[in-house]
């Protein structure tokens, strides 16, 4: 069990929840709330992000990416803890819990009265479920050709955000791909990390990553640009919702996003930054919480409450 924990990645999944959270606040903000399309929703992209971190492990390994050259903490295979056929079998586990749960989800959703809707998200459920598995698995895998961040991007940042919000409203509210796009760029800005340190070891096993393609120098850029552009778009999306001053609470968030933006940028070695990983994705979880009670509540109105 303690193998299997491991290679579900535990610190990644609480950056995987983090635009169902918004998007299901955000819902509830307008007066619109199901319990069972928050549960399922959140089960169904728990499923989806350890689908994609098994995959990676499988992939990566039997493909010899994860050797003695990687920076980070060993793998399952590659540590010979799981075997490829054991993985192989927890891969197709999970791809069908995470079918059954977005099926659940997509009823508790539209029920008999949304048919369209339903194929439509059905199919993105399987798109999704695909797309995990192809990140790393097989020879075309997308994650060798630098297309990883775009697969982050899509469906752990619009998708995840615009969809639940979807699942409540049946409408689409532009504003919220503000946020949506933020936590995007979040999640894709923890894949960065991950490359950036990796990218020796990618490059010698031909692993073509964004951060392989353009460089060291270049990533750590592009990493900047993901985390400030997703602070400005949630400070955009919180004034043109008319917050008030005390909705602004989560710029808490932004002291450890800051944090760590400054020890990017002095960072001249990438085996350091492991555990910037962690940072962002918690750093990434609370912003989300912290902006999704913001949409609900007067953080005075509180404190006058429970006083």
């Amino acid at each position: 069990m303690k193998h299997w924990i491991e290679a579900a990645r535990v610190r990644t999944l609480p950056l995987s929840v983090s635009g169902i959270i918004v998007g299901s606040f955000y819902a509830m903000s307008q007066a619109m709330f199901n319990w069972k399309i928050v549960v399922f929703a959140l089960l169904t992209t728990l499923g989806l992000q350890i689908l994609s971190n098994f995959a990676n492990d499988y992939g990566d390994g039997v493909k010899g990416t994860d050797n003695e050259n990687r920076v980070g903490p060993k793998r399952a295979i590659q540590s010979g803890s799981i075997t490829p056929v054991q993985m192989k079998r927890a891969m197709a586990i999970m791809s069908l819990v995470t079918l059954g749960f977005a099926i659940a989800l997509i009823y508790f959703a539209f029920k008999e009265s949304y048919l369209l809707y339903s194929v439509v998200f059905l199919i993105l459920g399987i798109l999704a479920i695909a797309s995990a598995i192809r990140y790393t698995v097989g020879k075309g895998a997308y994650g060798y050709r630098g297309y990883g961040d775009l697969f982050v991007f899509v469906f752990f940042g619009l998708v995840s955000t615009f969809g639940v919000y979807f699942m409540f409203s049946k409408t689409l509210d532009w504003l919220l791909l503000l946020p949506a796009t933020a936590i995007g760029f979040l999640s894709v800005g923890v894949l960065n990390l991950n490359n950036m340190r990796d990218e020796e070891s990618d490059r010698k096993s031909g692993k073509n990553t964004i951060v392989v393609k353009m460089g060291g120098a270049t990533a750590k850029k592009y990493h900047f640009f993901l985390v400030i552009s997703a602070m400005v778009m949630v400070l955009i999306f919180a004034f043109l919702n008319d917050f008030h001053f005390d909705q602004y609470i989560f710029i808490v968030a932004y002291f450890p996003l800051i944090s760590h933006l400054i020890t990017v940028y002095k960072n001249n070695n990438p085996k350091l930054l492991d555990p910037e990983l962690k940072k962002l994705a918690i750093s990434t979880f609370l912003l989300s919480i912290l902006l999704a009670l913001c949409l609900i509540f007067f953080i005075s109105d509180m404190i006058v409450t429970y006083v």
